[in-house]
């Protein structure tokens, strides 16, 4: 079966592989087109596993928030390049697995890679990420998500670098709440209120700071010391909870002062792009020696 320039041209556009690519995969279907496709994925299967290797350290926190549905969804999907990160292609990928997540409400990242893709039921979410590496080239991983029924609210940082899904009682102040979220993008805390703190950490902070007292060129008391610890433990919860700490915006007053009573917070997921993960360390000499060996 013979095929066309224009159909090297469809087959690009439905796959997004390369031309050369859709004009080899058309020369081996015998111009079916349909095959072809299928030829192209699972190529884009295999150059999906030859990047399997790689460190995917960059990429990108998103937001979805679905205003009539109350649902909102926090993403990271990582990449190799921060060059690839700031794509248009790429940052419409991510956009679309936010989505994805919000209607089809996955428990897990393995589910949602199962998944029969929102965009496009033809193929599952591993198909589409799998054709995204074949196009772009680099290994691509959706690392962590999570999904939030209710009154919520999103800020993405740094061009997303920082992401926040905050979950509110009530929504009448946007701006309060909106807020919020930058306050928990740029204050880090780890929880709402004291009382969410976690107690082994916390027993943990309790030990530096005793061992720090107890250090000091002057000797105390143990119960001078106790009071000292408490009194820096007061200060820890205001670095650590978020109504507690300082408004960023007004120092001088604490968030829970800020929000005087207007909603309360349930919580939030604050994502900071790549935290935790091994970065790609590049040796220009060895990368020099196995171009060099290659050409031998």
């Amino acid at each position: 079966m013979a095929f066309t320039a224009k159909d090297v041209m469809t087959l690009r556009e439905r796959s997004g592989a390369g031309m050369m690519d859709c004009k080899k995969a058309l020369t081996e279907s015998d111009g079916d087109m349909e095959k072809a496709l299928d030829l192209l994925r699972e190529k884009s299967l295999a150059a999906s596993a030859k990047k399997a290797g790689r460190i995917a350290a960059e990429g990108l926190v998103d937001c979805f928030v679905c205003m009539e549905c109350g649902v909102g969804v926090i993403v990271e999907v990582n990449c190799e390049t921060d060059f690839v990160a700031k794509t248009d292609s790429f940052k419409t990928l991510v956009a679309s697995i936010a989505k994805h997540v919000a209607k089809k409400n996955p428990a897990n990242v393995d589910e949602l890679m199962a998944q029969t893709f929102a965009d496009d039921e033809s193929m599952t979410v591993a198909d589409m990420i799998n054709s995204a590496v074949a196009k772009i080239g680099e290994k691509i991983t959706i690392r962590r998500f999570e999904r939030i029924e209710g009154v919520v609210d999103s800020y993405v940082h740094m061009g997303g670098k920082i992401g926040v899904l905050l979950q509110v009682s009530a929504d009448d102040d946007k701006v309060a709440v909106h807020d919020v979220a930058m306050q928990i993008a740029a204050a880090r805390p780890t929880c709402v209120r004291r009382e969410e703190c976690d107690l082994a950490e916390l027993e943990h902070e309790r030990e530096i700071l005793r061992a720090q007292a107890m250090n000091e060129p002057k000797p105390k008391p143990a119960a001078i010391i106790e009071k000292m610890v408490e009194g820096r433990i007061e200060k820890y919860f205001k670095e650590v909870c978020l109504l507690e700490q300082p408004f960023v915006k007004a120092p001088d007053e604490s968030v829970a002062a800020m929000i005087n009573g207007r909603f309360d917070v349930v919580r939030f997921v604050r994502y900071e792009m790549g935290e935790g993960l091994q970065k790609r360390e590049d040796n220009f000499v060895d990368e020099v020696m196995a171009q060099t060996n290659k050409v031998k």
